[in-house]
């Protein structure tokens, strides 16, 4: 009989950072549960460690890295030790970012910019050119996603640094889509809205009523929990999107309409 119980990821190696938390930690579960065997990457080893052990207790296949995105030479050896545990590379999300507080160009501090900088965008553009070299020299084809943000797709007066970096991650989506497509890489982006993480809590610390806002701004009227969007990122990475690329896939419930 034909087995019909395959996931969107059966046999697939996936690499994710930010792994610990939010997002991250949701893709970490539904990964294993589609299938793949799932390297963890983030910079908290406590959090690291409680999804691994949730995400085998549940039967599936886990291993953790400790790595700060904002770290070089972490980044590289985080990508390298997927390689190391599981011998290939199939997929890989790169979901990671961090939050400053909300202010308006000209208050900006630099030292907020240039973490963004590091984190959200020099980050993901290194793990992005380690994955590239690790699918190349093992699976040979896969696929990468990049989390990206509603906030890229227009103006973002609260947060113009956060927006602006996600708005590059974008292009260098649609960049590595065209340079590695033909070697059978797809490169894809996904923009979440109001998304029910640690970054959405904070930043309605700076602002009360943030939720409520984005709430009455989105036509399906509340926010995602962390899982719908790990359905996204798994789909593309999975052969069911195998002719999407370079494409960036707003998960918002309507608000960027």
């Amino acid at each position: 009989m034909e087995n019909t119980t395959s996931g969107l990821l059966t046999g697939k190696t996936a690499f994710i950072t930010g792994a610990g938390r939010g997002i991250g930690a949701a893709a970490a579960r539904l990964f294993a549960r589609e299938g793949a065997r799932v390297l963890l990457a983030a910079r908290t080893e406590a959090q690291l460690k409680a999804v691994t052990e949730e995400v085998r207790a549940a039967g599936g296949t886990a291993e953790y890295v400790v790595c700060d995105l904002a770290d070089p030479a972490s980044v590289r050896a985080a990508v390298d030790a997927t390689v190391q545990r599981y011998g290939r590379l199939d997929v890989a999300f790169n979901n990671a970012g961090t939050f400053t507080p909300p202010l308006p160009v000209d208050q900006l501090p630099q030292a907020d910019f240039d973490r963004l900088y590091e984190v959200n965008l020099r980050g993901p553009w290194l793990a992005m050119a380690a994955e590239i070299t690790a699918i190349r020299a093992t699976a040979g084809t896969g696929a990468i996603v990049n989390n990206s943000s509603v906030g890229s797709t227009r103006a973002n007066p609260q947060l113009p640094a956060y927006g602006a970096m996600k708005r590059a991650l974008n292009s260098l989506t649609e960049s590595a889509a065209v340079s590695y497509g033909p070697e059978g890489i797809r490169v894809n982006a996904i923009a979440p809205g109001n998304t029910a993480t640690e970054m959405i809590r904070d930043w309605e610390d700076h602002t009360p009523g943030l939720t409520g806002q984005l709430v009455a701004g989105t036509p399906l009227r509340r926010g995602a929990d962390p899982a719908e969007i790990a359905e996204a990122a798994a789909w593309l990475l999975s052969d069911r999107a195998s002719f999407v690329t370079g494409t960036v896939l707003r998960v918002d419930g309507g608000a960027a309409a």
